[in-house]
């Protein structure tokens, strides 16, 4: 995650897209980014999808051919010899290769910018702090008049458990005395 504290857009000829949700939201995104990149840019793509999406083109890494640790190695060889400036992540309310995308995203030393299920996105850095916070806030359940039971479930959790926990311990415990008499 390069570029945190850095508040401009990166000069950049090569892009990562991280496909973490509806194949949709790429394709109507791809427009957006060329506008606002120039049409000459290098778009990369990592998805578990199969094929490609339509008007992409550049190179597509499937997740699906690198499987477990030895897989990661690869695909991590593979995505650092092109040298992103920048990473787009959707984050939509899909919890599709949500290992691999904050994986990839704490390990790629390019600026990235955050992309919802509007094919809207803001850049992750420090002058959008706030921004990033309220997002996460949101697809916690944590705003407007969901916040209030979300955290009344937050606080009786310990209690709940705590409960339950001593109810179990006293019925084996009670379990125990009567065999053992």
């Amino acid at each position: 995650m390069r570029y945190f504290f850095y508040p401009g857009i990166p000069p950049c000829s090569r892009i990562l897209l991280i496909e973490s949700g509806s194949r949709r939201l790429i394709e109507g995104l791809l427009p957006h980014l060329r506008d606002l990149f120039g049409q000459d840019v290098e778009m990369d793509l990592v998805t578990c999808y199969a094929g490609e999406p339509a008007g992409f083109h550049g190179r597509v890494y499937n997740v699906n051919d690198y499987g477990g640790a030895a897989g990661r190695r690869a695909l991590w060889g593979d995505l650092a010899q092109r040298q992103y400036r920048a990473a787009g992540v959707i984050c939509a309310a899909e919890p599709i290769m949500t290992k691999w995308k904050w994986w990839l995203a704490a390990k790629l030393p390019a600026k990235i910018f955050i992309i919802n299920e509007n094919c809207d996105y803001f850049w992750l850095d420090r002058v959008r702090f706030r921004q990033l916070l309220h997002f996460m806030f949101y697809r916690l359940g944590l705003t407007g008049a969901a916040a209030v039971p979300a955290l009344v479930r937050l606080v009786c959790f310990p209690v709940t458990l705590a409960y339950l926990l001593l109810y179990a311990g006293t019925v084996h415990l009670r379990r125990k005395l009567r065999q053992s008499s």
